[in-house]
């Protein structure tokens, strides 16, 4: 009933910049937090930042300050606006938004499907 689709990945030098957008769509009745995790190989998850309907912020130490995570409700849609990109933030990223769907007062963590961020040096 809810999909999250994924857009902005790709392949950028050390020190560049990339912006990823997440687009919720489908049966929502409200969306709830929004965030970004990475998976890097030989690495677990890791949450990358997230964002409240509110509007609060949490990043995660490794990208504080290079990161920032957005979100706009009118579109369902957030984004994870990189800079100073390093090898290392190289991983599969996933967005993910806490959904209440129409019909039901039941919440869901949605996952996107995941998009390539390669960094070269």
């Amino acid at each position: 009933q809810v999909q999250l689709v994924e857009s902005g990945g790709g392949l950028v030098q050390a020190g560049g910049s990339l912006r990823l957008s997440c687009a919720a769509s489908g049966s929502i009745f409200s969306i709830n937090t929004m965030g970004w995790y990475r998976q890097a190989p030989g690495k677990q998850r890791e949450k990358v930042a997230v964002i409240t309907s509110g509007g609060s912020t949490v990043y995660a130490d490794s990208v504080k300050g290079r990161f920032t995570i957005s979100r706009d409700g009118a579109k369902n849609t957030m984004y994870l606006q990189m800079n100073s990109l390093k090898p290392e933030d190289t991983a599969v990223y996933y967005c993910t938004s806490t959904v209440t769907t129409q019909g039901m007062g039941v919440s869901y963590k949605y996952w996107g499907q995941g998009t390539q961020v390669t960094v070269s040096s």
